[in-house]
């Protein structure tokens, strides 16, 4: 397991080191954030649509069916990858929901439609947390928030590109089409992921591949892993991450995280896919509901890039608190029929909470959990957050039947104060947790308060 490689003069390990991961993880997440926001960017078409018999209520049960198969793909990702390899599972993942975006295409009832969202939501859900962790773990160690909010953008311009497919491919050629475009991931990003992206330095040495972790290591200018950094192999080195999770200074921490992530995803999924649907039964326009997608991807955009340099600064901790209580703000201005373009700036300035409230979570795991248990840490926070994300479309679901929009804005408001008290309790539990053991995790959260 020691590394025999011959010393060399290390790379420095700067902002620019990581841009080569975070490039290719960059086009991966941008195919999922199009993948997920493709369903909510059709929805009415498919709604109109007689022959595949759709009913809201339907559609906010195969919203769930996605996100359930997220949570699967998400906890599967995050307890596999440490024993088959991060890239391996990645490419999987992006496999995964390419596949179950041509059985969308070409489905003929609800049910097939929703088989495919399912096998969409397995590759959707194991993208994410793996992704998070490679740039986790290539980033510089005070650019780490920064780093995942970058990663994140693409998450929304793919959906602002799924947004632009639904307003100008789906009322033309129809909606199937646009399905149809989310196969051209295992035709772009799985050839290049195949031959560019690095494997994890720690996956390696736990493998008992030394000599390609010290290579890697160096190539990006890495500190070489060690034993302790380095992940355990085997099934029970996978028991011990779990494990790890609950031990003093993280036993505390990792329910509210599970928690926060539950609401967090809860808004993005709820939103994402309802948001069209919820502003048209508002009595805008369907042309104005479907650009409402579009405008509040962007301002997630804008987030993500303000997120990452805050938390950077100030702690993620606090970020993301304090973004989850604008998210609410703006969530029960929405509750209002307010004139065209003030509901655009409310839409968008939402936009820039929403989304990244739930990353700067993500962001604060990195100072929660250390190098061996981080990718684990990161698979539960994303698996059990998609408890919320399986809840908010079926959520949106069930008020469109009732025919009460406004319940659902104050439900994802609720959804967003709840999000806030969790995040911000964290670093009360990591103390909790600490007392009387030794400072590491605790030195960690203090940097991310």
């Amino acid at each position: 397991m020691t590394s025999t490689a011959p010393p060399q003069a290390p790379r420095p390990h700067t902002f620019r080191t990581v841009f080569p991961v975070l490039g290719l993880c960059w086009l991966a997440v941008f195919f999922d954030g199009m993948d997920v926001n493709i369903y909510g960017a059709v929805m009415p078409h498919m709604l109109d649509d007689p022959g595949l018999g759709l009913t809201p209520a339907t559609a906010g049960t195969i919203g769930s069916w996605t996100t359930f198969g997220m949570l699967i793909g998400a906890l599967a990702a995050g307890n596999l990858t440490d024993w088959l390899g991060r890239r391996p599972l990645l490419v999987t993942s992006v496999v995964l929901f390419s596949a179950g975006s041509a059985l969308c295409a070409a489905a003929g009832s609800p049910a097939l439609f929703g088989g495919g969202r399912f096998l969409a939501g397995l590759g959707l859900g194991g993208l994410m947390p793996l992704c998070l962790a490679m740039v986790m773990e290539f980033a510089p160690p005070r650019r780490v928030a920064l780093t995942t909010g970058l990663l994140m953008t693409s998450y929304h311009a793919g959906g602002m590109t799924a947004t632009a497919l639904g307003l100008t491919v789906a009322p033309s050629a129809g909606w199937r089409w646009v399905f149809w475009a989310g196969v051209l991931p295992a035709l772009i990003a799985v050839p290049l992921l195949l031959k560019f992206l690095p494997e994890s330095p720690g996956v390696l040495f736990a493998r008992g591949q030394g000599e390609r972790a010290a290579a890697v290591s160096d190539r990006f200018g890495l500190p070489r892993p060690t034993p302790v950094e380095a992940p355990a192999a085997g099934a029970k080195g996978r028991f011990d991450a779990v494990l790890a999770l609950f031990r003093p200074g993280t036993r505390w921490a990792t329910p509210l995280l599970w928690l926060a992530s539950f609401c967090g995803l809860l808004l993005v999924y709820g939103v994402s896919t309802w948001l069209p649907q919820l502003m048209r039964a508002s009595g805008y326009g369907l042309t104005s509901s479907v650009s409402f997608l579009l405008v509040i991807n962007a301002g997630g955009i804008v987030g993500m890039l303000i997120a990452g340099r805050t938390a950077d600064r100030f702690g993620a901790v606090k970020v993301a608190a304090i973004w989850f209580v604008l998210t609410a703000a703006g969530a029960l201005l929405l509750k209002s029929h307010l004139p065209l373009g003030v509901t655009y700036a409310v839409v968008a300035l939402t936009g820039i909470w929403l989304f990244s409230a739930q990353v700067m979570v993500y962001a604060a795991t990195n100072s929660v959990y250390g190098s061996a248990e981080r990718a684990a840490g990161l698979g539960w926070v994303t698996g059990v957050g998609r408890t919320g994300a399986v809840l908010g479309p079926w959520l949106g679901g069930a008020v469109m039947t009732a025919g009460n929009e406004s319940l659902g804005f104050t439900a994802f408001a609720l959804a967003g104060v709840i999000g806030a008290v969790a995040i911000a309790l964290v670093p009360l539990a990591s103390r909790i947790g600490t007392r009387g053991t030794a400072r590491g995790p605790q030195a960690r959260m203090d940097n991310a308060v």
